[in-house]
């Protein structure tokens, strides 16, 4: 069933591509968050579970 919608639906490889497209852009704006962070920021934040 859900083949046959799909197959109806015009320009369904757009959907795809879209889709891996913003997928890709937030992995490598994580990533380049994560290793250009400051240490700092790191410790701050690995302190707030044990600060009461």
């Amino acid at each position: 069933m859900y083949k046959y919608l799909l197959q109806s639906v015009e320009h369904i490889n757009w959907f795809g591509i879209t889709a891996l497209l913003i997928f890709f852009s937030v992995f490598c704006f994580v990533l380049l968050r994560v290793f250009f962070i400051k240490k700092s920021s790191w410790d701050a934040k690995a302190r707030i579970p044990l600060e009461d």
